[in-house]
């Protein structure tokens, strides 16, 4: 994987500021409004955004009363959320330096879908140390189809490493870890069978009511 790390650390390096130019498009924005809510009525606070990329997202969940804290595996992209006022570490999924149960909440947001399907269970263990007992975690990547390697029609240079789950096969990867609250997709116009996969899961068996 390490191969893959130093790739995709500096795809993302050379792509923020293409990025910092980039809006949240509004079903982004809707999730992390369904996200908040839920933050809200579970009396939760100090949330990890991981995989924060330039901080837009850890940005807007601090603007709505969040203590966050961001790690990227991009130093350029970690001074972005630095330049936005955010607490941020340069980090990655293998090497959580946080405190076991430092954190009420996981937000994880398309950086999931970098890490190879025979890492995840090693990863999916990374988040849980670091989260409270009944901790909730957010997780959204792009799939519903099987697929991992490079994507040949990226336009980020390196080229990136991919790994896409069905939602079957997504579900089955993260339920062994956590209990799945809610798992929902969202069609991605013009982009063929690619869709956005969003799971709502809690480090507990503890159900959320009012979803």
């Amino acid at each position: 994987m390490d191969m893959y790390k130093n790739e995709i650390k500096s795809s993302y390096d050379n792509s923020t500021e293409f990025r910092e130019g980039r809006g949240l498009q509004s079903w982004k924005l809707e999730e992390l409004d369904r996200f908040i809510k839920i933050m809200q009525l579970e009396k939760k606070h100090k949330v990890l955004d991981a995989g924060a990329g330039v901080g837009k997202q850890g940005e807007y969940l601090s603007q709505h009363g969040l203590e966050v804290t961001c790690m990227d595996i991009s130093t350029s992209m970690v001074n972005a959320c630095r330049d936005k006022g955010l607490k941020a570490f340069e980090m990655d999924y293998y090497n959580m330096e946080f405190p076991e149960g430092a954190f009420d909440a996981v937000w994880s947001m398309n950086s999931l879908l970098h890490i190879p399907k025979a890492d995840l269970p090693l990863v999916l263990e990374n988040i849980k140390r670091v989260l409270k007992p009944d901790g909730l975690i957010y997780i959204g990547v792009y799939g519903g189809y099987d697929f991992e390697g490079r994507w040949q029609g990226d336009n980020y240079e390196p080229k990136r490493f991919f790994s896409f789950f069905t939602d079957e096969g997504l579900r089955e990867a993260v339920g062994r870890f956590f209990e799945i609250i809610d798992f929902k997709t969202i069609a991605m116009e013009g982009n063929g069978s690619l869709k956005y996969q969003a799971l709502l899961l809690k480090s507990t068996a503890k159900q959320l009511e009012g979803l």
